[in-house]
């Protein structure tokens, strides 16, 4: 619910500072006195777009800056906020929007920066301002679908047939991406067999291609190495024999150990070690040294079968690590082929299975929304006649979608009809309705729609044009029993929708030294009487005017 408005330099307003309450509230004032731009300022710190035209002249920038009280039904806002990682206010909701004369400005929402978009999105969720031509969707059929699942009150039914609905669609797409899988397969499958046969015969595994880059490589220094190690043999037991020499060490250590009772165990136990060692090496160098090839045919082997891997790697598009890899999938390619049609049976079963639990429960819902159907436009018809359109008729039409269009929602077209004549077709209401008729249709929907509104606030501009005397007073007979669900500001030019309301507030222009501004006051009873006898009476406001302005308020 809108609890304030504080506008600064907008237009023809300086400054101005509204506080609202629930209920019905009038905005009425003469043409020209500026109520369109509290409607402006309003659809402004929403998120409609701003130009530097809307700055008071003289000024360099404006500001307008909105509170609210938070709908009861805070799901969807809440989630807008989780959505955009901002923090969701605890009691009431402050939206501040500036608007420089270079067309920048800032938008916050309680302290947090936000973008137009954003504040689409929240605002969309306060505040739903309908004007003669602008009802907030319900021109467009493609929003009377969720209107009446609004209305009808079987959520249970609509989650089982979205879930459904999900669980087909994905039946549906595995199903496909097998047989389109088995369709690339059997065109591939002559390459795919002589791919396979050559994987095999390569005999590849991973890690190969460097086990063979260092065999090529030690195949390649292999007179180097082998010098190495001769040189290294030599030096251990050549004629300087290091092996005799620790032998010698370890029997002069030992004797000398007995007449100490063991204190050199350890340089005994050192030099036993090293002999070991040594002698272990002395092996191993001359193993290497017989492992050390000198063949060049055998270089020639492990080079080619390098490169032939190589050449097979670049044939498939990926690395030497990666053919075992490949093998695999082609043989899981073959494979599918051979027994994919079994499995894709099944899949198709599972499809055809799931296809028919979403239709079952799509069915479900559409009996459910026909019975929805005809309890709204029941409910309809019966405000028609108060607002002088009882040879009118309205009827929400139920239709199957083709299967091509079945989606989330299920497999109904919905969408709303009226005919203003006994012997006229029906027809979509911005076709056949004229501006004043379509208001009162609107009005007619939504006093029943009210309850189920996720706004918390409705603004009607100019809803009564075109209608007066019993019709203006059924109109605001409406706007006030809608208020008891939401808060509803309106805009109007009737006396009878005036006398309508909980609050009236009076907009005026004033014209002080070549300065003119518009101002708003709450009036009081005496004067929303005096005002109502001038929207009676015109300019000059006769005792007669006031009398009826009394009735009016009084009734």
């Amino acid at each position: 619910m809108l609890t304030s408005l504080s506008i600064r330099n907008v237009v023809l307003i300086d400054k101005l500072d509204l506080d609202f309450k629930s209920g019905l509230s009038v905005l009425t004032g003469e043409t020209g006195a500026g109520k369109s731009i509290l409607l402006d300022s309003l659809g402004f710190v929403l998120g409609n777009r701003g130009d530097a035209g809307l700055i008071r002249q003289g000024e360099d920038k404006l500001s307008v800056t909105a509170t609210f009280d938070l709908p009861k039904k805070k799901q969807e806002l809440e989630n807008i906020f989780n959505e955009y990682e901002l923090d969701f206010p605890e009691d009431e909701l402050i939206i501040k929007r500036t608007l420089n004369r270079d067309g920048k400005g800032k938008i916050f929402v309680n302290d947090q920066t936000v973008s137009v978009k954003v504040l689409k999105e929240i605002g969309r969720c306060l505040v739903e301002v309908h004007g003669q031509f602008d009802n907030q969707g319900l021109l467009n059929p493609a929003n009377h679908q969720s209107v009446l699942d609004s209305f009808s009150g079987y959520k249970k039914e609509l989650e089982g047939v979205s879930k459904a609905y999900r669980e087909y669609k994905a039946a549906q797409k595995e199903r496909e991406n097998a047989e389109a899988g088995i369709n690339k397969a059997k065109n591939d499958e002559e390459d795919l067999r002589h791919w396979v046969a050559e994987l095999e015969r390569a005999g590849t595994y991973t890690g190969e291609e460097a086990e063979l880059n260092g065999k090529r490589l030690e195949m390649m220094n292999a007179e180097k190495i082998l010098e190495s190690l001769n040189y290294a043999y030599g030096a251990l037991s050549g004629n300087f024999d290091i092996i005799s020499s620790i032998r010698q060490s370890v029997s002069a250590i030992e004797k000398a150990n007995v007449l100490v009772n063991g204190k050199y165990d350890n340089i005994v136990e050192m030099l036993s070690e090293t002999l070991v060692n040594a002698e272990e090496a002395i092996s191993e160098i001359e193993a290497a040294s017989q492992n050390v090839s000198l063949n060049e045919n055998e270089l020639n082997s492990v080079e080619e079968r390098l490169f032939s891997l190589r050449a097979l790697a670049r044939k498939h598009q990926c690395e030497v690590d990666e053919l075992p890899q490949k093998l695999s999938e082609m043989q899981a390619a073959l494979a599918q082929i051979e027994h994919g049609e079994d499995n894709l049976e099944k899949l198709k079963q599972a499809e055809q299975k799931a296809k028919a639990e979403y239709e079952s429960k799509a069915q479900e819902l559409s009996l459910k929304r026909q019975e929805a159907a005809k309890k709204l436009d029941s409910l309809v018809m019966k405000e028609l006649p108060p607002l002088k359109m009882e040879k009118a008729r309205f009827e929400t039409k139920v239709e199957a979608l083709p299967e091509n269009s079945w989606n989330e929602t299920g497999k109904d077209n919905v969408y709303f009809t009226v005919s203003t004549n006994p012997n006229s077709p029906q027809g979509p209401l911005n076709k056949i309705a004229s501006g004043g008729e379509l208001s009162r249709f609107m009005l007619a929907l939504k006093v029943n729609l009210a309850k189920v509104s996720s706004v918390g606030t409705m603004i009607f501009d100019e809803v009564d044009a075109g209608v007066g005397g019993a019709t203006a007073k059924a109109v605001g007979e409406r706007l006030a029993r809608l208020a008891e669900d939401v808060q509803v500001l309106v805009v109007t030019h009737s006396p009878q929708v005036a006398a309508s309301g909980n609050h009236h507030f009076k907009v005026e222009k004033r014209t002080e030294k070549d300065v003119t501004t518009t101002t708003v006051k709450q009036l009081a009873f005496g004067e929303r009487m005096e005002e109502i006898a001038r929207m009676l009476a015109g300019e000059k406001v006769t005792e007669e005017a006031r009398a009826a302005a009394r009735v009016l308020l009084s009734a």
